[in-house]
């Protein structure tokens, strides 16, 4: 049996990640989090004893201790936001000898987490960061269409979400740079931009339609240049399932940019609670798109637009799809390559949407 503990497994992800792993023959799952009594809880909406739950701290010192007592040959880390985490739990799973997983769409922690390269290696583990929608499911997106381009030029992302609100952490990861400059690639030159600024209208395919988006701090921003060197642009936006919403949080992000406010992360919990309360008035169908240009194998100007579209609120899982993939992956005795990195070329578009099979997730191939 191969042990799978999910730090924070009765959060937003991880109770969706806990569901996903739950039924797999091969996996001893173990749901973990500060509070055990809500390990308990979440346990038992999975029909596990209340073995499976486990009282542990993301921040205790002796957490790679409580690792090796628990036999855990996979954590899988949900507990955010990333951007204001540093190592400590990934070092801790490298100090124990076991493989870590997480879900950061953090930039800077994502494309730092290299610097444990050497240490994984020397221990025989893996160390995954980034197992989401970026950079995970969009780098597998670019990998599947760029053997089409004889040169790719120009990466453009970007997501709409339905009604569901996400979690805390998230929210309070993505109002932490609303506002804040942000450094992207165009047209060859870096430059400058701010959190949900740069307002943008994009029509999804049907039926979610048109969406306003604004511009975010992601990973790939980062990261593509590197992976694609031809690359001149990458550039990824977001926005909400209400209109009213995203202009209430971009006129915000605004004064943040003026110096009139110094952060939204004092407004995460109240517009989140807002946000739960007007769900029933809002469409609950999101979507992803990854727009690819350059020129074809015949030397003629390329574009591939590829779409995901999600209903009946099930968008929130989609972030979920890729540690459950790679932990099965782990779990069966794949061999996946030790070291740390971040999660690109691990897999396929297929092999990330495979968990999320039973839900309203509909892949529009480009």
């Amino acid at each position: 049996m191969h042990t799978v503990l999910i730090l924070g497994g009765y959060g937003f992800f991880g109770q969706r990640i806990a569901a996903g792993l739950a039924s797999d023959p091969a996996i001893r799952l173990l749901i973990g989090g500060r509070t055990l009594e809500k390990a308990k809880s979440a346990c038992g909406a999975l029909n596990l004893g209340v073995e499976n739950a486990v009282q542990i701290d993301a921040n205790h010192p002796a957490l790679s201790t409580s690792l090796e007592a628990l036999n855990v040959d996979t954590i899988i880390h949900t507990a955010g936001p990333f951007q204001s985490q540093d190592y400590r739990v990934a070092k801790s799973a490298i100090a124990a000898g076991c493989n870590y997983i997480d879900l950061a769409d953090s930039r800077n922690f994502v494309a730092g987490i290299q610097t444990l390269n050497d240490a994984a290696k020397d221990r025989g583990v893996c160390v995954i960061s980034g197992a989401s929608s970026v950079p995970s499911l969009s780098s597998a997106v670019v990998d599947r269409y760029r053997t089409k381009f004889s040169r790719l030029d120009e990466i453009r992302i970007g997501i709409g979400s339905g009604a569901r609100a996400p979690g805390l952490a998230t929210v309070n990861g993505v109002f932490g740079y609303c506002g804040k400059p942000i450094q992207r690639l165009e047209n060859g030159q870096w430059t400058e931009t701010h959190g949900w600024l740069d307002l943008k209208r994009y029509r999804f395919a049907d039926p979610v339609g048109m969406r306003l988006l604004g511009s975010c701090d992601v990973p790939d921003l980062e990261l593509f240049p590197k992976r694609y060197p031809s690359v001149r642009t990458v550039t990824f936006h977001a926005g909400f399932a209400s209109s009213l919403g995203h202009l209430f949080v971009w006129m915000l992000s605004g004064l943040v940019r003026l110096g009139v406010l110094n952060s939204l992360t004092p407004w995460a919990r109240p517009l989140q609670r807002l946000s739960q309360w007007m769900e029933p008035l809002v469409s609950d169908k999101g979507a992803m798109f990854v727009e690819l240009e350059g020129l074809g194998l015949d030397g003629q100007m390329l574009m591939k637009r590829w779409n995901l579209v999600a209903s009946q609120n099930h968008g929130p899982f989609i972030p979920c799809g890729a540690s459950i993939a790679l932990a099965k992956k782990l779990a069966a005795g794949s061999q996946l390559p030790h070291g740390a990195m971040p999660c690109m070329g691990l897999l396929s578009v297929e092999e990330y949407l495979e968990p999320l099979r039973s839900l309203d997730v509909r892949e529009i191939p480009a």
